[in-house]
This record gives C-alpha cells, sequence and structure tokens, in this order.
C-alpha cells in the first residue's frame, strides 16, 4: 500500500475511533431491578408538597410499592434489600424541560450537533430519534439529580417534535417516554444588534405582523389537511401537526413579552390547541390571565438578568413566587441548556430566598413538570403504582452548600453516579494530594 493510501485509511476510521474513546468512559445503564428494596428511615419530600419524616419508602420492579411514615413492621434481610437512610433525604428524580441535552456535544463542533434541521417550518423533525444515549454531558447531569429530560429541536418557527428521555439507557428507543408536543418560535417583537455582553441596540420588528400571519397561515393550511383522514398523498410535515388539533399533544410556545403571549395564547384559543408558554419572562405581568385560562408556563432560569429595563434587577427569582400566588402551573428550565442542566436544582433553590416554599420549589423541577409533560401519572412524585426514580441525599438537594447525592435510581435501577468530572476530581486529588519527597 502506497503512503497516501495509508493516511487515506488512516483518516478513514479517525471518526470511529473518536465514537470509541467518546463512549468507553460513560457508565453503562443499570440493570433490571431483581429484589425488593426498602430505604428506611429518611425524610421523605414527596415532590407534591408533602414531607414524611422516618419514613420508609419501598419497591419492585421498577415501581413503588410502600410508603409509609413510621411504618409498624420493622424491615429486615427478608423482605429484600433493605437500605438504612437515617439522617438521610429521599427526593423525586427531577425533570429539565426545554433542553438540548443529548442533541449536542461540543458547541463549537459543528458535526457534534444534531438539534435543527434547515427551514422554517419543520414540526416532523424528530429530537427522540436524535438523541445520543452515550453523551458525556449526560452523567455529568444525572449525578446533580436530573433524572428526565425533554429534549427539544432548534431553530425556525416550527422547530420540531420534542421527547421526554429517562437518562440511564442503551438508546434512544429504551429512552423514550412520550413525544409530547410541537414547538412554535414565536415571532418577536424586537431585534437585539449587539453581541452577548457588548450594548447593542434595540429595534422594532418592522416585519412581525407578517411574520405572525405566516404562523397564522401555516396552522390554517395544517388544519385543512388533518380535516382528512386519510389523504391521498401524505404531507408528513402537516401529519406532524395533526395530533395538536385531535388534543393528543401541546403547542409549545418560546414566547417572551407580553404582547408576544397574548398573540400566541389567541393562536391557541383558534385552533383550540393545548398551550403552553416556553421562557414566559413577562408572564408575571399578566399571571392572573394564565391562571385563569389554565395555561402552563416553562420558565427560564432564575440564575439570570432581567429582560426588560424597566424590570426590578432581581426580577427572574421573583417570578416563579408570583406565578405560584397567581395559582399559574409553572415549571423551572434552562433553555438551550445541556450541561447547565446540573445547577436545575439550584435555580429552584435561588426561588426559595424569594418567596418560594423549598416544597413548592421542590415542585417546579418534578411534579408541576410531570404535570406539563403529561407524564404526572409516571414520575414527578413519590406515591403508590408510580415509577421508583428517586434520589438519597446527604443534605438540602436545592442548595449548592450542602447538596450531597450518594445514590439515585431510575426505575427501581441504581445507577451508575461516575462522569469524566468525578473521575478527573479523583485524579488530580490524589497527584495533588500527595507530598513532595
Amino acid at each position: 500500500m502506497s503512503n497516501y493510501k495509508k493516511v487515506f485509511a488512516s483518516l478513514l476510521f479517525l471518526p470511529f475511533g473518536f465514537s470509541l474513546m467518546a463512549q468507553s468512559d460513560v457508565p453503562a445503564p443499570a440493570p433490571k431491578q431483581q429484589e425488593k428494596i426498602y430505604l428506611t428511615h429518611a425524610t421523605i419530600h414527596l415532590g407534591n408538597g408533602q414531607v414524611l419524616n422516618n419514613a420508609t419508602i419501598g419497591f419492585e420492579n421498577g415501581v413503588i410499592t410502600f410508603l409509609e411514615e413510621n411504618p409498624s413492621f420493622k424491615t429486615d434481610e427478608t423482605l429484600g434489600k433493605v437500605i438504612d437512610c437515617t439522617g438521610k433525604h429521599i427526593y423525586p428524580g427531577l425533570i429539565a424541560p426545554a433542553t438540548i441535552l443529548g442533541l449536542t456535544e461540543i458547541e463549537s463542533v459543528r458535526a457534534t450537533n444534531d438539534m435543527s434541521e434547515t427551514g422554517q417550518f419543520n414540526p416532523d423533525a424528530r429530537a427522540a430519534i436524535a438523541y445520543n444515549t452515550d453523551s458525556r454531558v449526560t452523567p455529568t447531569v444525572r449525578s446533580n439529580g436530573v433524572l428526565y429530560a425533554q429534549v427539544v429541536p432548534q431553530g425556525g418557527v416550527l422547530s420540531g417534535t420534542s421527547a421526554l428521555v429517562q437518562l440511564d439507557a442503551w438508546n434512544w428507543e429504551d429512552a423514550l417516554i412520550k413525544e409530547d408536543g410541537v414547538w412554535l418560535n414565536w415571532p418577536s417583537l424586537v431585534s437585539y444588534t449587539g453581541w452577548w455582553a457588548e450594548p447593542g441596540e434595540v429595534k422594532a420588528n418592522k416585519d412581525y405582523s407578517k411574520q405572525v400571519d405566516q404562523v397564522k397561515t401555516y396552522f390554517e393550511e395544517a388544519l385543512a389537511y388533518s380535516a382528512t383522514p386519510s389523504p391521498t398523498k401524505v404531507n408528513l410535515r402537516l401529519e406532524a401537526m395533526r395530533d395538536l388539533f385531535s388534543g393528543k399533544k401541546k403547542l409549545f410556545v418560546t414566547a417572551h413579552q407580553l404582547r408576544e403571549i397574548q398573540h400566541a395564547i389567541e393562536l391557541a384559543e383558534q385552533y383550540k390547541i393545548n398551550l403552553v408558554i416556553v421562557g414566559g419572562t413577562d408572564s408575571y405581568r399578566m399571571a392572573d390571565v394564565l391562571a385563569e385560562k389554565k395555561i402552563p408556563v416553562i420558565l427560564g432560569k432564575t440564575h439570570d438578568l432581567p429582560a426588560n429595563a424597566d424590570s426590578d434587577i432581581d426580577q427572574p427569582f421573583k417570578t416563579p413566587a408570583t406565578l405560584q400566588k397567581a395559582g399559574v402551573l409553572f415549571c423551572l428550565s434552562i433553555p438551550e441548556g445541556f450541561w447547565q442542566e446540573r445547577n436545575l436544582a439550584f435555580n429552584a433553590g435561588s426561588a426559595v430566598a424569594y418567596g418560594l416554599t423549598k416544597e413548592q420549589a421542590l415542585m417546579a423541577v418534578s411534579l408541576s413538570a410531570a404535570k406539563i409533560l403529561g407524564a404526572e401519572a409516571k414520575i414527578g412524585s413519590l406515591d403508590k403504582g408510580k415509577s421508583a426514580s428517586l434520589l438519597i441525599t446527604a443534605g438540602d438537594l436545592l442548595d449548592m452548600r450542602t447538596s450531597n447525592i450518594e445514590r439515585a435510581f431510575i426505575d427501581g435501577r441504581q445507577i451508575d453516579l461516575n462522569n469524566k468530572q468525578t473521575e478527573l476530581y479523583n485524579k488530580f486529588s490524589k497527584k495533588y494530594g500527595q507530598t513532595k519527597q
């Protein structure tokens, strides 16, 4: 073989080498639960606002079968595996909505980004089949309590269909719980000329009305198409919209300013679609309306600056309490985040200092998220008959100073909490812990 052929062959197989390297340090998914497990003498935060003290929770075949405060019987080895959790806290696994976790690996490397399609209207683009279970990022997020994620397509006007997945699986089929809705990026009223932290000019979007009309026109076409049970010519994009009009899926609309949210509500009411507002920067300004119309909100991160010049500097921290007081169903998210999802619990914890109780903040990243995503029958809280997806911590899960997750279970399977970062920490702790000879 000539030299140039050898070089070509090396380059040809180089991506496969990188692929194997990328997968080698990702923990293997845990095997199916084999025996009954009882976690005893713990403080159990149910995720629905209630707390049980000195309580025991038991689960079998991945489902919670026992939950009692100060149980009258004494657990022993004949009942199954017993783990003494005296002094520990137990929480439901957290849910990260509106994320690109598993759809991207390295932001600056285009080949690792699989989260958007070309064109403006792609409701048929499915995030589920692009979800990468071998991502190195996922174990780092998992180790901070996030056991479920709603992975979402990006870009365009209609980005695609999102999927709710569990974060310990061999492939996307095993990970998938449900495909829950179509995502619409509502046209913005303004445009920004600045870049990141640089000051820029804010201009009114002169094409706003035109862009809104384009959205309405597409929905009119989709509604007409859905009225035909068996069309002669199948249109995959319009087929993806069919479940919106039947109520099987929700429409997730990214909208921030007051008028944008109002116009999105008008669209949903016109077509009788189940609406979820995402981002909702100005949702606190119309909390009563959202509560009255029973429109849920997936809020952005609390660790943020206010979007409006006339807003209080701490408005992102206060918005969750405002919605809670008004009776709006809401949850917290880190939109377009992936590795940042590790801070989801701490975003909820920050809201506690601004009006939420700790249990309300927990609901904002567990049961409330499950309700908005239509999965509350299985996940989101610790109840008999629900999935045994939970966390055992040595401290307050929502407080970054004390949060220390010791064990985690998904469907009763104890998952591996090791990840690349813990490996590096352990490695260099040994190096710098050594005394010089």
